[in-house]
């Protein structure tokens, strides 16, 4: 007896020492979401290339609102305006065939701002001292969920369904994949697991640097060419079968109009439980400040010089675009930060959405 309790206490005392250190080391630095790089000291603002969580004065809004109003006063003419919609896919294709797989960056910070992207046994080995302490409402969502899933998997093999991944006990797809920048850093954390990726784009030339990538894994991966703005032609997967959902900015090169579908659609696909995760441009961002008179389509969104074109979101319009779909807010925040050139000592504001929600159980658990 009294073996497990100095167990215990010894436990206790292990999770309230790290519970201790991880709160001193955030009073001026606060843990993910979002970076921890805080400008105290506007002095310090050429030290580093990036600072998080910045405030905007009422000068620096007002300044972009005019940037923004100016920006937007001349519109590209209706009869031209189709064209940017229609032909996407061939303006996106000849962005990959001219930059192959040099122009974006692998996102590195993934995992720590999307930790829902692993399964469930190593989420508890990635936080640490967190999943010793993971909330009972959490562990009964995990438990749902696993039961939900569990039938389901049941359920596809009585119906004789066969599909890619198809065994796997965790599932996630990326829309808008690319090249891979998110697609290779998941996978050198998920292949250990059983879980299965799925990524699409609708740019041929895109999948088809993506499958020639030496980490390329089709045990574990499967890429394929989809436009998620079509009705028309079936997913690899059936509805209610994927654990995540993955849109890093994709969602803001698609025309308002077809956004609300987009989102309704893919959700469909989510299991009960399930999480949609969400990054994209954020309304006043430095791109959008730096467009010309005369590339403006609409409200806040634009073509670019290569023919693909841009929205940028507030809070209010993510959290209306995924609660339409029937999803539940998990997470809603705007990411503000101060880009530096320290080579030319130029500092730029950008804005960025990041957004987490999650499809509602229905009344009976599964």
């Amino acid at each position: 007896m009294h073996h497990f309790r100095s167990l215990d206490l010894a436990t206790l005392e292990r999770v309230i020492s790290r519970v201790s250190t991880r709160l001193k080391s955030t009073i001026e630095r606060p843990s993910a979401p979002l970076g921890s790089r805080i400008l105290n000291n506007p002095d310090d603002i050429y030290k580093h290339n990036m600072w998080d969580h910045v405030e905007w004065t009422e000068a620096d809004k007002h300044n972009a609102q005019l940037k923004a109003a100016e920006n937007s006063k001349v519109h590209i003419p209706l009869g031209e305006q189709g064209k940017f919609d229609t032909e996407a896919h061939h303006y996106w294709d000849r962005f990959y065939e001219l930059h192959e797989d040099k122009f974006f960056k692998d996102r590195k910070w993934l995992l720590l701002e999307f930790p829902e992207l692993l399964p469930s046994d190593s989420k508890s080995q990635e936080r640490g001292f967190e999943g010793e302490m993971e909330s009972e409402h959490q562990q009964r969502h995990s438990r749902t969920h696993f039961d939900c899933t569990s039938d389901h998997q049941k359920n596809e093999e009585a119906m004789g369904l066969t599909y890619p991944g198809q065994h796997a006990s965790f599932r996630i797809l990326e829309v808008g994949c690319g090249v891979g920048n998110s697609v290779f850093p998941i996978l050198n954390h998920v292949k250990e697991n059983s879980a299965f990726l799925y990524c699409c784009d609708f740019s041929p030339c895109a999948i088809q640097l993506l499958k020639s990538h030496p980490d390329y894994d089709h045990s574990v991966c499967h890429a394929f060419v989809h436009d998620i703005c079509k009705d028309e032609g079936s997913l690899p997967f059936p509805p209610q079968s994927l654990d995540v959902i993955l849109a890093v900015f994709v969602l803001s090169s698609i025309h308002p109009d077809r956004m609300q579908g987009v989102v309704n659609r893919l959700s469909s696909y989510l299991k009960f439980g399930g999480i949609f995760l969400f990054r994209d441009y954020g309304r006043y961002d430095l791109s959008q400040l730096r467009f010309k008179k005369g590339r403006c389509l609409s409200d806040n969104f634009y073509a670019r010089g290569d023919g693909t074109c841009v929205y940028f979101f507030t809070k209010d319009e993510v959290n209306a675009l995924f609660t339409n779909a029937g999803l539940e807010e998990v997470q809603n925040l705007e990411d503000r930060r101060i880009q530096v050139n320290r080579g030319k000592k130029v500092s730029m504001h950008r804005v960025w959405m990041q957004s987490k929600y999650r499809k509602l159980h229905p009344s009976s658990p599964c």
